[in-house]
């Protein structure tokens, strides 16, 4: 897991999927998890998904159900410690993606969906609207949700984990 996963200013796709699974494969053995595990990379000169993701593990089997309790909080958990253990540094991080039956698929979808009616409700009462905090990948998707989306521009305020984003009116003119 020590071999260069970035080459010549890309992810090397199949190398990050081979270390990611020999990791997930090693952390779950030791664990005593009774998971099955399915990594894949895209296809090189394949783009990225919207969240930026080229490596996609699916965690599954008769422990998933431990995955996903208080908000998926080991999937997270274990993605950080795969992050970790392959020694990939902030901007690479985003490449990798741990979910779960669908789980975080689901959660996209979910941030859409929300970020796409504050905007609405902005456009409307033509006054900023926060999102609750969240982490840097689920912001990621927030704002490229609304990037397109007229009448409205988004900022990140705040530290650490308490960052949240911010909708504001695309003119910056808020109703009184």
């Amino acid at each position: 897991m020590t071999q260069n996963l970035i080459e010549n200013g890309q992810l090397n796709r199949s190398a990050a999927a081979e270390s990611l699974q020999q990791f997930l494969l090693k952390l779950t053995s030791a664990a005593k998890l009774d998971l099955n595990i399915k990594v894949n990379a895209l296809a090189a000169g394949s783009a990225p998904d919207a969240g930026g993701a080229e490596i996609f593990a699916d965690v599954g089997g008769r422990d998933k159900d431990l995955l996903l309790e208080r908000g998926a909080e080991l999937l997270h958990a274990i993605e950080h410690l795969a992050l970790r253990a392959l020694r990939l540094e902030s901007p690479w991080q985003d490449k990798i993606l741990l979910d779960s039956g669908g789980y975080r698929a689901l959660r996209i979808e979910e941030l859409r969906m929300t970020a796409r009616v504050a905007a609405e409700r902005v456009q409307t009462s033509r006054q900023p609207f926060k999102l609750n905090p969240m982490s840097a990948r689920e912001r990621r998707i927030v704002h490229l949700a609304l990037q397109e989306f007229p009448g409205v521009r988004t900022e990140s305020i705040g530290m650490g984990e308490q960052r949240q984003v911010v909708i504001h009116p695309a003119d910056g003119k808020t109703s009184k």
